[in-house]
């Protein structure tokens, strides 16, 4: 796959040739923990909207926490979901610029508070079952083709790019061909990217082998890391040995914390699993972009700063 003319790099892809770089955290459960209701469809594409200030400050916590890297709060943000609230095209557009403005704004604010490492932001781009609001992003197999996915994203992918962020995270991908779709269209856009599936052992969510999938984003020039997200922490080791392999690119790796989510209560349950001897395993495989997803907070992503750099 060939890919039009890219940005001039922004640093990034040579950190993660150099070594580990920190990932945030879970945007929602810090924006939670601040009292925040995210008990909506847009989940916290919402606070876009409403309170976007909230959502600068959950990226604060984690820049200041260790993260080098912030993912924007617009993994649900679609044009067909904003459209189901009675929110317009240009507006929706509008919306997702700001997820990326609100995370520079935070490491302005990180760096006036004598944060003096490099600062990413990384534009997030959810599956389209996200936008179904119904668990199935944890499924996939939707029913459409391809070529179906490729129109539903491209779009997003176009209005998150014109905000020039440092890097299109497209996370939480159940399915290969959704990674397929996915892929294409990014094409052009100028914008580098990373690919990251959620797992359940040694395959997609949607049952593919994972190196099958991860084989998609071998040649593809656009990408700069790929690897797992939105999992339990067990099974992100061997994830990650099958991604480096595969593919001889960075990897990426945030699971959550290892509890359960009961969609029907929409309540966690367990404890978390989620610690830094895993962490140091994981590096030793080949991550490269280390942090977590739902459920891990701030003291975490500290503790993983401390385990990457100490």
């Amino acid at each position: 796959m060939t890919s039009g003319t890219l940005r001039p790099p922004t640093g990034l892809a040579e950190a993660l040739a150099a070594g580990a770089v920190v990932l945030d955290g879970g945007l929602s459960n810090q924006l939670e923990s601040a009292g925040h209701d995210l008990g909506d469809e847009l989940w916290s594409a919402r606070l876009l909207a409403e309170r976007p200030e909230a959502i600068t400050e959950a990226h604060l916590a984690y820049f200041l926490a260790g993260a080098s890297v912030a993912i924007t709060a617009s993994y649900q943000a679609t044009f067909e979901g904003f459209a189901r609230r009675g929110i317009g095209h240009g507006r929706a557009a509008e919306l997702m610029r700001l997820g990326v403005e609100a995370a520079r704004e935070a490491a302005a604010r990180a760096a006036a508070k004598g944060v003096a490492r490099p600062l990413w932001v990384a534009a997030s781009a959810g599956p389209y079952g996200a936008m179904l609001a119904d668990g199935s992003e944890y499924r996939g197999r939707y029913g459409l083709t391809v070529n179906e996915l490729e129109r539903f994203h491209r779009p997003r992918l176009e209005a998150l790019a014109a905000a020039r962020p440092d890097v299109l995270a497209l996370e939480t991908v159940p399915d290969a061909d959704e990674a397929t779709a996915l892929l294409r269209a990014v094409r052009g856009l100028g914008v580098p990217v990373w690919l990251s599936y959620t797992v359940a052992g040694d395959r997609t969510r949607a049952g593919q082998p994972l190196q099958e999938a991860f084989a998609l984003a071998a040649d593809v020039d656009e990408v700069i890391a790929v690897g797992v997200n939105c999992c339990a922490p067990r099974d992100v080791g061997g994830a990650v040995a099958t991604a480096a392999r595969v593919t001889g690119r960075p990897v990426v790796a945030y699971p959550n914390s290892g509890e359960t989510w009961d969609a029907g209560a929409r309540t966690w349950s367990g404890r978390s699993t989620f610690s830094p001897e895993q962490v140091e395993d994981w590096r030793d495989r080949g991550a490269r972009l280390i942090g977590g997803c739902c459920r891990v907070g701030p003291d975490t992503i500290a503790t993983v700063a401390r385990t990457l750099t100490g």
